[in-house]
C-alpha cells in the first residue's frame, strides 16, 4: 500500500456550522465539495490519513512533525467550545518518517513541540471526515507543519511521505489543508493585492490537471504578495505523489469573503488487474457503490434492490435529482446515462438506485448493458442542487454550472464540467439540440450547480 488519495482542502472556521451559525450557507458550494472529498477519502478504508496544516508549528529551517500517542483540540477560540474532536496519531508511522528524513539529513523531525493541541488547519479536515466515516475517526493521523525553507524541500519530504507509506505497507490518504489568497477584495479582512486572484486563478488551473511540477515555478514574492496560504501545503502533497500519474478532480472554488477555497481531490491512476467479473467498487464513494450494487443485481439477476441500510443519513432524508453515467474502460466510451431533474422517489438512494437501472438498461441510445461489460464498467453519480432561473448566458460558467434550456414543451439539460465542453456558447448550443430547439428566440435559461461522485 501507498498513498491512494489526496484532497486540497480549505480551512474556514465558519464552515463549520457551530462557529459559521449560518453563514456557511454563503460558502454552500465549498461545504458541499468538501464533504464530498471527505467522503472520497472514506470510502477508500485508509489506515493512516496524513495532514499537513499550516497552523501547526511553524519553523525557518525545520518541519514538524507532531509527536505522541495522539491529541484533541477543539474550536473554543472561535466560540464553539463543544465541538471537540481526538485523534489517534500513527506513532510506527511518525517513527519510520523521521527515520527515513534522519537518514538522509533532511530537517524534519518530533523536535519542537510547543503547543500539543490539534489546530483548526487540521481540526476542520477531521471534522468532514469523522461525518463520512458515521461520527467517528477509524484511522491513524499523521500531522506535519510547514517550514520556510524553499518549494524543494516541501517537494522532498512529500516523497518521503510516500517512502513511508510504502514500506509499511499503510493505505494512506493526504491532506493538503490550506486557503488561497487572503487578497481578494478591497473590502475583505485583508484587503486588496491583484496578486490575489492571479494566485487563485493560477492554483486552481494547476490543481485542476494535477500539474504539480507548476508549483514550484510559482515565485515566493508573488505568493507572498498574493498573502496566500496553503501553497507548501500542496507541494508537499505533490511531492507524495512524485512519479505517479494522477487523475484530478475540481470540486470547487469560492472567494466570497476576500479568501480563495479551493478543493480538489486526486487519486493516482494505477491501472491495476481488472475484477473477476464483478463491479469494482473499492474505493468509491457511498452514492457510487450504492449505484454499481443496484446495477450488478439488475444486468445478473434481473432484480431491482431495496434501498440498504448503513449508508450515510443524507441518504434517507433528502431527496434530490440525480444523473447517472456510466462509461466503459479502457477509452472511456459513453454507455449509458439517464437521471431526473427534480426528485422522483422518497428519498435520494432510491432515487440512484432507480437511475442506475435505468442507465444501464433503458437508455435508448444503447443496448442494455451485458455481464460481460461489468468489470468494464466505470460510473459517476451527479445529485442536482437547486435549480434557478437566469437572465443571460453571462451568469453560466460550463465547468461550475448545469444548463436547462427550454421552449415550450421542449426541454434539454446538460451536465457540468464535461470533456470538450469549455464555453457558454457550446454549453447551450448541446442542450438545445438535446431538446429539439433550433431558435433563439424565447428560449428560458436555468442553471444549477451539482455534486459529481466518483
Amino acid at each position: 500500500m501507498s498513498v491512494c488519495a489526496a484532497m486540497m482542502v480549505p480551512h474556514p472556521p465558519l464552515i463549520i456550522p457551530e462557529v459559521g451559525r449560518g453563514r456557511e450557507r454563503e460558502i454552500g458550494a465549498t461545504v458541499r465539495a468538501f464533504r464530498r472529498a471527505a467522503e472520497t477519502a472514506a470510502g477508500l478504508g485508509p489506515d493512516t490519513v496524513v495532514i499537513i496544516s499550516p497552523h501547526s508549528e511553524m519553523y525557518r529551517d525545520w518541519f514538524h512533525i507532531s509527536p505522541g500517542s495522539g491529541a484533541w483540540g477543539d474550536f473554543s477560540q472561535f466560540q464553539a467550545r463543544r465541538v471537540r474532536l481526538e485523534a489517534a496519531y500513527d506513532e510506527p508511522f511518525v517513527s519510520e518518517l523521521c527515520s527515513a528524513a534522519a537518514a538522509e539529513g533532511f530537517p524534519a523531525g518530533t523536535d519542537g513541540e510547543r503547543d500539543g493541541r490539534l489546530d483548526h488547519g487540521t481540526l476542520i479536515p477531521l471534522y468532514f471526515l469523522r461525518e463520512a466515516c458515521g461520527g467517528r475517526l477509524p484511522f491513524k493521523v499523521v500531522r506535519i507543519g510547514l517550514s520556510c525553507l524553499d518549494y524543494a524541500a516541501h517537494y522532498r519530504l512529500g516523497t518521503l511521505i510516500r517512502r513511508t507509506a510504502g514500506k509499511l505497507d499503510r493505505r494512506t490518504v493526504v491532506v493538503a489543508s490550506g486557503d488561497l489568497s487572503h487578497k481578494l477584495l478591497a473590502d475583505g479582512p485583508y484587503g486588496f493585492a491583484k496578486e490575489g486572484p492571479e494566485y487563485d486563478r493560477r492554483i486552481m488551473d494547476a490543481m485542476s490537471r494535477a500539474a504539480f511540477g507548476e508549483l514550484l515555478d510559482f515565485d515566493e514574492g508573488f505568493c507572498d504578495r498574493a498573502a496566500e496560504c496553503g501553497h507548501r501545503s500542496f507541494v508537499i502533497m505533490a511531492g507524495c505523489f512524485d512519479g505517479v500519474r494522477v487523475r484530478a478532480e475540481r470540486l470547487s472554488y469560492e472567494g466570497p469573503f476576500g479568501v480563495g477555497y479551493g478543493v480538489c481531490v486526486f487519486l493516482p491512476e494505477n491501472g491495476g488487474p481488472e475484477t473477476d467479473g464483478k463491479l469494482e467498487e473499492k474505493g468509491k464513494s457511498p452514492h457510487v457503490r450504492l449505484a454499481l450494487s443496484a446495477i450488478d443485481e439488475y444486468v445478473r439477476r434481473g432484480r431491482v434492490i431495496a434501498v440498504p441500510e448503513g449508508l450515510p443519513e443524507e441518504f434517507y432524508n433528502t431527496r434530490a435529482g440525480v444523473f447517472v453515467s456510466l462509461h466503459i474502460k479502457p477509452g472511456g466510451d459513453l454507455r449509458g446515462c439517464i437521471g431526473t431533474i427534480m426528485p422522483t422517489e422518497d428519498c435520494l438512494a432510491a432515487e440512484i438506485i432507480r437511475n442506475a437501472v435505468s442507465a444501464a438498461a433503458e437508455d435508448p441510445r444503447f443496448e442494455p448493458v451485458r455481464p460481460e461489460e461489468l468489470p468494464k464498467l466505470e460510473c459517476s453519480v451527479d445529485v442536482l442542487g437547486q435549480i434557478e432561473d437566469i437572465a443571460s448566458p453571462s451568469q453560466l460558467d460550463p465547468v461550475r454550472y448545469g444548463v436547462i434550456v427550454s421552449k415550450g414543451r421542449r426541454r434539454g439539460l446538460l451536465l457540468p464540467n464535461l470533456d470538450g465542453v469549455d464555453t457558454v456558447e457550446r454549453q447551450i448550443s448541446i442542450a438545445m439540440q438535446k431538446a429539439g430547439i433550433y431558435e433563439s428566440d424565447g428560449v428560458r435559461l436555468q442553471r444549477f450547480e451539482v455534486v459529481r461522485h466518483y
